[in-house]
């Protein structure tokens, strides 16, 4: 089972997004290096989705994301996901 995490978009300007995602990208890089987050990115309303292996993998990126310490996502919702194309 997998977890999917979504992000709610605060309201926030693009530059102040901008402002944060290199630290953002910090935690995101680890997560990728670990092999642990299979896909992550933006919706067009400046809200976020990534998909992990694992759901405590997921529950600790959201503890330390500076996208939600920082305010650039509201909250978050994590969902754990049957990915059938296996």
């Amino acid at each position: 089972m997998k977890a999917v995490v979504i992000g709610e978009p605060s309201g926030v300007t693009m530059e102040t997004i901008m402002k944060v995602y290199p630290r953002h990208k910090v935690i995101v890089d680890k997560y990728v290096a670990n092999d642990e987050v299979l896909g992550i990115g933006p919706f067009t309303d400046f809200g976020n989705m990534a998909i992990f292996r694992t759901r405590a993998a997921a529950e600790q990126f959201v503890k330390e994301d500076p996208f939600g310490l920082e305010g650039i996502v509201k909250s978050y919702t994590i969902r754990d996901w049957n990915d059938t194309m296996l």
